[in-house]
């Protein structure tokens, strides 16, 4: 007996193997179909002819959904959309789309902020019958989720009002078919899958702290800058020696400045809780891809840079500090509240620009982000008035008011003239007019920060500036590391990538010369003078890499000019694709190679050009509608290779046979040459 259960074991563990090597070796050769998130949906009868839509989507760990919201004109992710297909004439829709919570983050890749669904995501939206005669209303959802590869995924749903049901059906040809009375409710239901209907609780998921942190560290560096500035900076002696006399006893005098300390934050957290009331977290999650703010953000920005530049103050009506001031003289708690504001009104010309700069791009974060950026802000500003307060010897250590102070805010409008440009920026990427291209952009910035280099070397004067015969060591530093940031800027109108500042320039492709100036376009063998000199159906793709985007095409080049295919999956709004092409690519070894051992075929899943209606169908593998060039490729791979993820990587034979496992997301320069050296040299041998 025991030695038959030992040989049990013994081809339990051998089968366990066996299975798992080929389970290993499938998904090295043909990788697998990836379905991240679950759909559910609901139908809810607010009467007789309105209804309120919700689908809840269950998305797994480290993926995400791209928003609605997100932005794309012609570059960047792709936005999810809810598209009715019968709605002319039988329905219209009474409110927007509505979204759960979103997050937001900002991507080096495509030079905005991406905006996305973690774990959870409600859709919401409301519509009226205008057709009685209809109980069944269909739509199609499309959306991109991404990990380290992103799929573009399409789902078919119905909501049968007369049923208060929602069904997500797999099949095209059945979702076309499908009924407009209940009666279709008697379809098989093994072509329609009816979902759970049950509720899904709002994600109450903390907000990223991460962010958070970042913006009210921002802000607390923020308020110590405008603490150093002529309007706010001299009144620490005197606001804390008018409570430590005024008071009598030390520690009512330490009470009353911890008091007006506190006042302060309260004020300032106040105003921002007002601008995420007045607009609401979900619109200013919206804010930052949005044109016109943009350009509103813009034009403020420049605004309050000239203002610190000393062209003119920015200040608040004359009578509201009067006003404050006579409530200030109450005495008590609230005389010591119309102090704290006093200051605030006060101080407003130094502060404004700064506090009107950090809510515009807190409120471009979304949530309570301008309230966090407030409490930050003021915290900065208050914490030395209640520690002068508890140690008034310390005042005798405080540097001297003087033009150092001017020299401060002088320092501070150059950065927010040189931050304005980045919202410029950002609404010619949305718009894609190439009015504003990484060149000028850059142009402008070796211009602030030139001219900043200068004043702080002494050798540019502002209005306000005090005569002196010399500088100090520090500005002679401080001038030394702009000058020399400003010549780090000088390489990038050639081309050059500038990691330093990723993000804020718009991307390299976006550009008057993408290539860099002086540079033209060549392939393997030369300078490209002619397109008579491409292959057919060949074009130049990144770095100038010999690329085909049909399948066919390529295939027929490599076979006549005797080269293994890299066949590439990719898309155009795939970021880890840009990611590869960018920082991979461009290694020169393999760089090498792309160019001159194999061809590159590139088939574009996200494609959106339409086929022609004689080539359109419904697949046989998945059942979805094949309409579009995107869509025609990306069903070729799930047919192929079982795959519907990119980017992914083939390397194959003239017999389309692979010449080694392919790879997706391989951001290892070394990993990725060797896997290219392999497959190389495997075609050679043959």
């Amino acid at each position: 007996m025991k030695k038959l259960l030992l040989i049990v074991l013994v081809l339990t563990t051998v089968v366990s193997t066996v299975a798992q090597d080929f389970s290993a070796l499938g998904n090295q050769q043909g990788g697998d179909i990836k379905d991240p998130v679950d759909w559910e949906a609901k139908v809810n009868a607010i009467d007789a002819n309105n209804f309120e839509f919700k689908l809840n989507a269950f998305i797994d760990d480290e993926w995400h959904i791209y928003s609605q919201t997100t932005p794309n004109e012609g570059i960047g992710p792709i936005p999810l959309a809810l598209t009715y297909i019968n709605a002319e004439g039988n329905f219209e829709t009474t409110s927007e789309l509505t979204e759960s919570k979103t997050y937001r983050e900002f991507s080096e890749v495509w030079g905005f902020d991406e905006v996305f669904f973690k774990e959870t995501a409600t859709l919401s939206q409301k519509i009226k019958l205008l057709n009685p005669a209809i109980n069944v209303i269909k739509a199609e959802l499309t959306y991109q989720v991404c990990k380290t590869v992103c799929l573009n995924e399409e789902r078919y749903v119905v909501f049968d009002l007369a049923a208060n049901k929602a069904l997500f059906i797999e099949n095209y040809d059945d979702f076309e078919a499908y009924a407009s009375t209940s009666a279709s409710l008697q379809k098989d239901p093994k072509k329609v899958s009816e979902v759970d209907n049950s509720e899904v609780e709002e994600d109450n998921k903390k907000s990223d702290k991460k962010g958070l942190w970042t913006i009210f560290f921002i802000a607390f560096l923020s308020g110590f800058a405008a603490l150093l500035t002529p309007c706010v900076f001299p009144m620490i002696p005197l606001t804390v020696s008018f409570f430590t006399k005024q008071s009598k006893t030390r520690s009512k005098g330490i009470k009353n400045a911890i008091l007006y300390a506190f006042f302060i934050v309260v004020i300032y957290v106040l105003l921002g809780t007002v601008v995420t009331a007045i607009f609401g977290a979900d619109a200013l999650n919206a804010l930052s891809t949005n044109v016109w703010f943009n350009i509103i953000f813009f034009v403020l920005l420049v605004i309050f840079a000239i203002s610190f530049l000393g062209a003119f103050e920015i200040t608040l009506p004359q009578s509201w500090a009067n006003r404050v001031d006579k409530n200030a003289d109450r005495g008590g708690i609230a005389g010591i509240f119309f102090m704290a504001l006093a200051l605030a009104i006060v101080s407003f010309s130094c502060t404004g620009p700064i506090v009107g700069t950090l809510l515009v791009e807190a409120a471009s974060k979304g949530g309570t982000a301008p309230i966090i950026g407030m409490l930050g802000f003021s915290l900065a500003i208050a914490l030395p008035f209640a520690l002068f307060a508890m140690f008034p010897g310390w005042l005798n250590s405080l540097p001297k008011s003087g033009g150092w102070l001017n020299s401060v805010k002088v320092f501070l409008g150059f950065l927010e003239l040189a931050l304005a440009f980045k919202f410029l920026s950002n609404a010619d990427l949305v718009l894609q007019l190439h009015w504003f291209e990484r060149e000028i952009f850059l142009a402008i910035w070796i211009a602030i920060f030139g001219a900043l280099a200068l004043y702080l070397l002494g050798k540019l004067k502002l209005p306000h500036d005090s005569p002196s015969p010399n500088i100090s060591v520090g500005r002679l530093l401080l001038g030394l590391v702009t000058l020399s940031f400003t010549i780090y800027l000088v390489p990038g109108l050639w081309g050059a990538p500038l990691k330093l500042i990723s993000g804020f320039p718009p991307p390299m492709n976006y550009s008057e010369a993408p290539y860099g100036v002086g540079y033209t376009k060549v392939s393997s063998g030369g300078t490209i003078t002619t397109e008579t000199e491409f292959p057919k159906g060949a074009e130049l793709g990144p770095h100038d890499i010999l690329a085909f985007t049909d399948y066919f095409e390529g295939l027929a080049y490599a076979k006549e000019i005797g080269k293994p295919v890299l066949l590439d999956f990719t898309g155009y709004a795939c970021v880890n694709c840009r990611k590869m092409e960018e920082r991979v690519w461009a290694e020169p070894s393999i760089l090498n190679m792309l160019k001159n051992d194999v061809v590159l075929i590139s088939l574009y899943g996200d494609d959106k050009r339409a086929l022609p209606k004689e080539e359109q169908y419904t697949s046989e593998t998945t059942g979805k509608r094949v309409n579009t060039i995107g869509r025609k490729w990306s069903d070729f791979f799930i047919k192929r290779y079982n795959i519907n993820a990119q980017p992914y990587y083939i390397l194959m034979d003239h017999e389309e046979n692979t010449l080694n496992p392919p790879v997706g997301y391989t951001p290892d320069v070394e990993e990725y040459e060797a896997w290219l050296t392999e497959g190389i040299s495997n075609f050679s041998e043959k």
